[in-house]
This record gives C-alpha cells, structure tokens and sequence, in this order.
C-alpha cells in the first residue's frame, strides 16, 4: 500500500470520528474511500481526504438534509449559503412557534370569527400528492409552486387568448385542500380555478354551496390552531362537515412576510335533508 493512504482506523482518529461514522459516510455516497484492498475489503484513505470527513461532521451535526450535504461538497459556499439560509428561515419558524406557546399558556387557544357564506362550484385544475403529517408543509409548497408554473405556461402561451379563467391574480389563487382526519399518509390536494385544461394537472370540479369560513393571519406552520377554533365553532352549532378543509392562500410568501401571511380557511356544511 502506497504511504500516502492511511488505513481506516488511523483516518478516523486524524478526524475525530468513528470507523463505524466513515463507513457509513461511504454507504451514503459522501465520503468514498481512495482505495478498497481487493481482498480484504479494508478501507485506506488520503490524508487530504479529512477536509471532507470533517464538513460532512459538521454538516450532520446541524441536521443538514443529505442531498444539500452533497452540494456543499461538490460546490462550496454557494451551496452553504442555501443552508444557511434554510436555517435561518428555521430558526425564525422556530422562534414563532414559541411565540404561540406562550401566548396559548398565558391567554390560551385563539378565537376567531367564524361566518357562513355561500360558494358557486368552481372548475378546478388539481395537482395530488401523498405525504406524512410531518411533511405536509413541504410538499404542499412544491405543490403550489408546481400547479402555478403549468397555470402560468398555459396564461402566457399555452392556450387560447382567455381560456384560463381564474381569480385573484394573473394565474389565480391556489387553494389547499385537505382531510380533517389526519393519518399515517395524508392525500393533499392543490387547486386553481380554470376553465381550461392545464398540461400537467387533473381537472375537477370544488361543490358550491353553504361553507363555514374563518380568515387566518401568520404563518403557515400555525394554521392548525385557527383550524381548532372553525373545527370547535362547527361542533359548538351541531354542524356536520361535508368535505376537507380548504386553504385558500391569498397572500404570496415570496413577497409577504410570515406574520402577513392571509389565509382562507373554509369547510362546507352538510347540506339539511
């Protein structure tokens, strides 16, 4: 073996880490060895090799995701400045969240104005996706931001001159729809209103008629306590929900900040025999 490889076991002690650490690093394809003995199976490693093993230490030790562990390593700062700013937009999510704690132990849980109004059926393009309760944020924001683009495409040029009929702006508002009873896989839904057909999408048709409606004002991650407050007015009045709740985003959080953010939160009302 060339002096210039260290075996596995020396390597790990230069950086600080485990052999057991540096073998998993290589089955994650992080940190691959510089040579593997043919027979033995034994790992050697170069010595300049520790930059890596000590990034990818620090990268996971502050819950960076893999892939973005991989951009840092193949392009630098440009990719850690992305985590470090999906840090920072955690730690605001965080900082929030503790707001809400506190203000629910001192005040508790909020009270909003609920009303009822009546909505037309509305044609709908939808695109769907499956997720986990932990997850729902994230996939529906690729949702959103996946349903707009092909709207957009079809507003600009892909279709005849007002064949995208929508509201709320030049590709309309999107509208989350999902199901109150939450479980392992949840079905989430987005939606625009179009009088098209949009490549990429499914259309379908949102039912008209009566619809509890509450207005919810901040960040997405704490919608759930105004949903508490328009699920607790339905079971206050004896009213039967006919359908999921459905989200509908007025603001944009490109250009809105957290606390602005404005959400339409509507549930419809079985309809009396």
């Amino acid at each position: 073996m060339n002096e210039g490889y260290l075996p596995i076991g020396r390597f790990a002690r230069l950086c600080r880490l485990s052999v057991k650490q540096l073998r998993h690093y290589d089955e994650l394809g992080l940190l691959a060895p510089a040579h593997v003995d043919p027979d033995s199976g034994y790992r050697y490693y170069r010595p300049d090799q520790a930059r890596a093993a000590l990034l990818i230490s620090l990268l996971r030790s502050l819950d960076v995701p893999l892939p973005s562990i991989g951009r840092v390593l193949s392009d630098g700062t440009d990719a850690l400045g992305d985590v470090r700013d999906r840090m920072e937009a955690d730690l605001a999510r965080r900082e929030r969240n503790f707001a809400a704690l506190e203000r629910i132990l001192s005040h508790g849980l909020p009270r909003s104005e609920v009303t009822v109004v009546r909505e037309p059926a509305r044609r709908v393009a939808t695109v769907r996706d499956t997720t986990s309760p932990e997850r729902i944020g994230a996939v529906t924001s690729a949702n959103v931001t996946r349903l707009m683009a092909a709207v957009n495409a079809m507003c600009v040029g892909g279709g005849p001159e007002g064949t995208v009929g929508v509201t709320g702006g030049p590709a309309g508002t999107p509208i989350g729809l999902f199901p109150l009873d939450l479980t392992r896989e949840i079905a989430v839904t987005i939606a625009v209103e179009t009088s098209a057909d949009v490549p990429g999408t499914s259309p379908d048709v949102l039912p008209g008629g009566l619809y509890a409606s509450v207005t919810h004002v901040g960040p997405y991650d704490q919608i759930s306590l105004t949903t508490h407050a328009l699920l607790a007015w339905l079971g206050e009045r004896g009213h039967t929900p006919d359908g999921p709740l459905h989200e509908v985003y007025v603001s944009d959080p490109r250009t809105t900040s957290p606390d602005r953010l404005v959400t339409h939160l509507m549930i419809k009302l079985e309809d009396p025999e």
